[in-house]
């Protein structure tokens, strides 16, 4: 039986609602899912003002739920989609969880991990940026200039 692998897009698309999710609570609209052999094993959006926390960016809230559901800290198998280049916590979280691969849709030139250092990320770590690149940097602009505005 042949295996079918859907794409980076329909992965970021997956992504794209959970930032929305957070666009809606008024947080930064960044979202994240967990795929592992072609299945979402996790979801995440940034909740870092619901919660409080500065730690609870989409990607951390994904690989919470990603290392539940596999019942171990390694995630080495599974490939990251989130909608923005991740932060410097995350992408050392990323290196800490082994993460086969990270996709990610728009850069952060201000705070995403390459402005310091790609070695950040695992050695073993697969990277992949510019996925639905325009969609993902609208969403964060329409988010900023909602709050200039407001």
């Amino acid at each position: 039986m042949e295996t079918f692998t859907l794409s980076h897009e329909h992965f970021m698309r997956e992504a794209l609602k959970e930032a929305r999710k957070a666009f809606e609570l008024d947080e930064v609209p960044v979202g994240a899912v967990i795929v592992c052999e072609n299945r979402i094993i996790a979801r995440g959006h940034n909740l870092t003002e619901r919660l409080n926390d500065p730690t609870a960016h989409a990607e951390m809230q994904a690989f919470t739920a990603a290392t539940n559901f596999i019942g171990g800290k390694y995630l080495d198998q599974c490939t990251l989609y989130v909608t923005v280049e991740p932060c410097v916590m995350c992408a050392g979280a990323s290196y800490w969880a082994q993460i086969g691969a990270i996709v990610f849709g728009a850069r952060d030139d201000k705070k995403g991990f390459s402005t310091v250092s790609k070695k950040i990320l695992h050695p073993r770590s697969a990277l992949t940026g510019g996925v639905l690149e325009e969609e993902c940097s609208m969403l964060m602009k329409d988010f900023f200039r909602g709050k200039r505005k407001g």
